[in-house]
């Protein structure tokens, strides 16, 4: 069992420092707040993280997937933009604040001795998040975007075949590219035999 696993089942030991709370699709999770430094441990299910800029346009900063991690801890609110975390499905989400990782509750009660010991395999789980999303922005056009998200989530799996996590609505605001742009790069792809459709599957024609 890997050290993320063990926090979680350590969890039921209860600790008072740590809340566990559920939200159902849609519902706000948290939105980040300056100087607090939460930390949020997602337990089950699926949730975005969603900045709205001054002229409303939505954009998924990043998305997450059970035993990810996120909070202002890991990304620092220097904007006056909103940043929320948003439910994509029904969700189970632990919330502690960083300096309780430093000091351990009266009890020393066993989820917090392991909580110290994961937060670097956590911390590491994030920067992959962030890292991933940066090297496909990096890409001028939708096209190369599309084509690099792809390969990413192909080595992921290990297969020329994928399956797109979010919806392609949320697809374009995390690539931050008009949807119908997007759309059409997609048939473009397919007529061109770079790629094969069917549904939200895609399989990769040019590895």
């Amino acid at each position: 069992m890997d050290e993320i696993s063990s926090l979680i089942n350590a969890l039921e030991q209860g600790c008072s420092k740590i809340q566990k709370k559920y939200f159902k699709k849609n519902e706000i999770i948290t939105t980040y707040i300056q100087k607090r430094s939460q930390i949020c441990i997602l337990m089950s299910g699926k949730a975005d993280l969603i900045r709205y800029d001054l002229n409303g346009n939505k954009d998924i900063v990043d998305n997450f997937n059970s035993n990810d991690i996120f909070g202002e801890a890991f990304y620092p609110v220097h904007t006056n933009n909103e940043l929320s975390v948003i439910a994509n499905a029904n969700c189970c989400v632990l919330f502690l604040v960083h300096d309780d990782i430093l000091r351990k509750c009266k009890s020393n009660c066993k989820f917090h001795n392991i909580l110290s010991s994961s937060i670097l395999e956590l911390t590491l789980n994030n920067a992959i998040h962030q890292n991933t999303r940066i090297e496909v922005l990096s890409k001028r056009s939708i096209r190369e975007k599309l084509l690099s998200y792809f390969s990413i989530l192909s080595s992921k799996d290990f297969s020329k075949t994928v399956t797109i996590p979010i919806s392609l609505t949320n697809l374009a605001d995390y690539l931050s590219v008009d949807r119908s742009a997007m759309m059409r790069e997609l048939k473009n792809l397919a007529n061109e035999g770079f790629i094969s459709k069917n549904g939200s599957k895609i399989k990769l024609l040019y590895k």
